[in-house]
């Protein structure tokens, strides 16, 4: 159960993220895109600060009804188990950063990936998580939102 836990917090893409780097997209010179891509970095941005925070209304907020997760064991969480885990009172994520982020946009799909070390604690006893995650987020009726997050984890060392 903490795993599953575990990778539903690993979202924080997407991530409170004062720390975030420059994202970056794939062939984005045009102003279009460049707006794009600081519209979504603070997508993301607000999402992983929500996350630590535990405000499971702007959690809710940047998440499609249809959202999906596959965490690193490969489970599956739909929306509501997803933000149930990370609401939980047994769960307390410290703040953290994002290396490597990305951004790649295809039409109104955008493909935001990076890679964080997340401690915090599970029912009181400190964790550690390094993974790489990729969040898929989706334009619908004018409105970005998460769709899908995956997650894979980095071996500690």
């Amino acid at each position: 159960m903490f795993k599953k836990y575990l990778g539903a917090a690993s979202v924080l893409l997407a991530i409170a993220s004062p720390g975030l780097l420059p994202a970056h997209a794939a062939d984005s010179t045009d102003a279009k895109n460049v707006a794009l891509v600081a519209q979504l970095t603070k997508l993301s941005d607000d999402w992983d600060a929500a996350i630590v925070r535990k405000d499971k209304e702007a959690i809710e907020a940047n998440m499609a009804e249809d959202f999906r997760q596959i965490d690193g064991d490969g489970d599956l969480e739909t929306k509501t188990s997803f933000v149930n885990g990370l609401v939980s009172d047994k769960l307390e994520i410290d703040p953290y950063k994002v290396e490597d982020f990305e951004i790649r946009l295809y039409g109104n799909v955008a493909l935001l990936s990076g890679r964080t070390k997340m401690t915090g604690r599970y029912e009181g006893k400190p964790f550690k998580s390094h993974y790489r995650y990729i969040d898929i987020y989706a334009q619908r009726d004018g409105k970005w939102q998460i769709v899908s997050v995956q997650i894979s984890r980095i071996p500690q060392q």
